[in-house]
């Protein structure tokens, strides 16, 4: 056994070594890197327990994890929870540094600051655009993570280079699909993920299961492309859950992890081999992943005598009266293997001779594009996406003129008559708070694109400043703003609203303030949250209580001051007081007459017929009418927007990938 793993771990290790190479410049584009990794260690705080009796306990995920990784297919392997995707996040930069320890050197120096900017990263979930083709999307990356000093028909070729690599130029100019739109493939759209982050022309390129949602056939050509790739020279890492066995024999390195500790790592091809000499024997026509899966288990059926014969498959008895499980003990193992031993001293060779430290703290985003060329192409971005989404974008305007012809219809010709103040106010509530549920579609806006997002983010597409401002530029105004200029055009004049430009327009005003106040509390809610659903709850939670304190449901001036003070955090009362103000005053209501709003009073205070006029009531809910009280409501509105985008802003910015 001992010549045997001699033997073969010198053939893994000695290429990759001989590999190393100077790499001072930390902005450099990496090209068939080397990564070593070192006493990798990683810890997580997690709760448990009931609500009410909840402790943080420290949950080992990574333990003591030591290897080398060269030009190749290198395999991470292992069942679920076992620790592949953490220890690919470490090797990428893209892991919480909290509870992190150990190092990681690329070509034997510290890994850049920036190395998640100079890598490349393709992520579990598919984290294109649906909206957008597959050309769109890779001009998209190219135009942001290519140096600007790149002409403009040197990245059109790079571009024309990785439809034809990847396969994609049948549907180069196809969309790839969303959940309303027929796109492209499975496979084809796992190639457009990788094609993402291909443009950089990374040496180093991560896959997080990049076979997940794919059949076998779509699998086996995912893997056969990356085989190709690995064959240029690229390094290739991925972690894998369970593939077939012509996949697994396309693997030039595996890494086998369960628990979080190294049961196997060199080359794939002895990885049975070493096996076989602990005692372990695949069945012929096992496929291999399938074996090493059913021994971590403790479900194999295929074990021989040998000096592992005394180990029961669930739990061995030790000296220290502890017990022992079958994963610790081939941990233990492989410690002591050759495979293991030439690894570390190779590794140890490295870390005293070139006396580097790793800071996993210092980590940085570096961007290649200026914040206005960002904003620019993630406006134009989020525009295509909002025309391309027709059920969002047009649904939203239809459903305003539809409901503006309905409110309209119900309320059509107000009278000044004893009815006209109940109709006028219904109204001007219904149409306050339409427009403040009407915002509820904004949630979608970040909580629908938060993988991309943080991909995009992490992996130095833009600034958050440029994604922030370009949701409101394209997206977020328009969509509000039309939605209130049409249901305003529609309601004003089938109602009978006062006829003057000055109120028509402050209505118009008023409404745009209330949406955009509503949208941005939807924003705020939405930021880092995962589920849709939550973030609605919680909307529609808010709502409820605002509209109680908007002055139509109760008199806000007969309210108890321990609780009155919640009546300044209502968007509805803003806005119903607004359109209250700029509607009522001067308005005479007489009993059985026929005028409108913008005829002369039937009668007078004197008059039988007289009921009151639209002072008296707006004097009677506490209402300053004036010039001044009616702006002050959209000053406040004004204020809330700010605050709530504040808050919105803040949550993106600390938002972290933590898994």
């Amino acid at each position: 056994m001992a010549g045997k793993n001699s033997h073969t771990s010198v053939e893994i290790i000695e290429p990759a070594i001989n590999g190393l190479r100077e790499s001072n410049n930390p902005k450099r584009r990496l090209h068939a890197a080397t990564l070593t990794f070192h006493n990798i260690n990683y810890r997580v705080k997690m709760k448990s327990g009931l609500i009410c009796k909840r402790k943080v306990v420290e949950r080992q995920i990574l333990s003591e994890v030591n290897g080398i990784m060269g030009p190749g297919l290198n395999a991470i392997l292992g069942p679920t929870g076992s620790g592949k995707s953490s220890l690919l996040d470490v090797l990428a930069a893209r892991k919480d540094p909290h509870g992190l320890s150990g190092e990681v050197l690329i070509d034997g120096k510290p890994q850049p600051p920036n190395f998640k900017c100079l890598s490349g990263y393709v992520v579990q979930d598919d984290v294109v655009m649906g909206t957008l083709t597959v050309r769109e999307n890779l001009q998209f990356s190219a135009a942001l993570r290519l140096p600007k000093t790149l002409r403009q028909r040197e990245k059109d070729e790079r571009i024309d280079q990785i439809i034809k690599e990847l396969g994609l130029t049948k549907v180069a100019d196809a969309k790839v699909g969303t959940v309303f739109i027929r796109g492209v493939s499975g496979g084809e759209r796992k190639r457009t993920n990788i094609g993402m982050e291909l443009i950089t022309d990374p040496g180093v390129l991560f896959l997080d299961e990049p076979t997940t949602g794919l059949d076998a056939s779509t699998a086996n050509a995912v893997l056969l492309l990356l085989k190709r790739m690995a064959r240029q020279g690229r390094t290739i890492i991925f972690s894998i859950h369970q593939p077939r066995y012509s996949i697994f024999r396309l693997f030039d390195s595996l890494t086998l992890l369960a628990g979080g500790k190294l049961l196997y790592h060199g080359p794939s091809a002895y990885a049975l081999d070493y096996f076989t000499e602990m005692g372990y024997v695949c069945e012929a026509h096992n496929n291999p992943a399938d074996f090493f899966l059913d021994v971590i288990n403790g479900d194999s059926s295929a074990v021989a005598l040998s000096k592992l014969e005394e180990v029961d498959l669930g739990t061995e008895e030790v000296n220290d009266g502890g017990c022992q499980t079958i994963v610790e003990k081939l941990a233990i193992e492989f410690c002591n293997s050759n495979y293991y031993k030439e690894t570390m001293a190779e590794l140890e060779k490295l870390s005293i001779g070139e006396k580097v430290k790793t800071n996993i703290f210092s980590r940085q985003i570096t961007y290649n594009t200026s914040f206005f060329h960002q904003l620019k192409w993630v406006s134009k971005r989020t525009f295509k996406n909002l025309l391309g989404n027709p059920q969002a974008s047009i649904a939203q305007v239809m459903v305003s003129f539809v409901l503006a012809l309905i409110v309209g219809a119900i309320f059509f010709g107000v009278k000044a008559d004893e009815n006209g103040i109940q109709n006028r106010i219904g109204a001007l509530f219904f149409i306050t708070t339409n427009q403040c549920f009407s915002s509820v579609s904004a949630i979608e806006l970040f909580v629908v694109e938060k993988k991309i997002f943080i991909h995009e983010y992490i992996s130095g597409y833009y600034r958050l400043s440029a994604y922030f401002l370009s949701k409101l530029m394209a997206d977020l105004i328009p969509m509000r703003t039309m939605p209130a200029i049409i249901f305003t055009s529609i309601i004003y004049f089938m109602i009978g609203f006062r006829h003057t430009a000055g109120c028509f327009f402050t209505m118009m005003f008023t409404l745009m303030m209330i949406s955009y106040t509503a949208t941005s509390m939807a924003l705020a809610i939405a930021a880092g949250q995962d589920v849709v659903a939550v973030a609605n709850l919680m909307l529609t939670i808010c709502f409820v209580f605002m509209i109680i304190f908007s002055g139509l449901l109760v008199n806000v001036t007969s309210i108890m001051d321990w609780i009155s003070w919640l009546k300044y955090f209502s968007i509805p009362r803003y806005g119903l007081t607004a359109l209250q103000a700029n509607e009522l005053p001067g308005i005479t209501f007489c009993r059985n007459s026929t005028a409108t709003s913008f005829d002369p009073p039937a009668c007078n205070a004197t008059s039988p017929s007289f009921l009151t006029t639209g002072d008296l009531y707006l004097q009677n809910q506490g209402i300053q009418y004036d010039a001044w009280g009616l702006w002050q409501n959209h000053l406040a509105l004004a204020i809330m927007t700010i605050i709530f985008l504040t808050i919105a802003y803040l949550k993106l910015t600390f938002m972290k990938k933590l898994t």
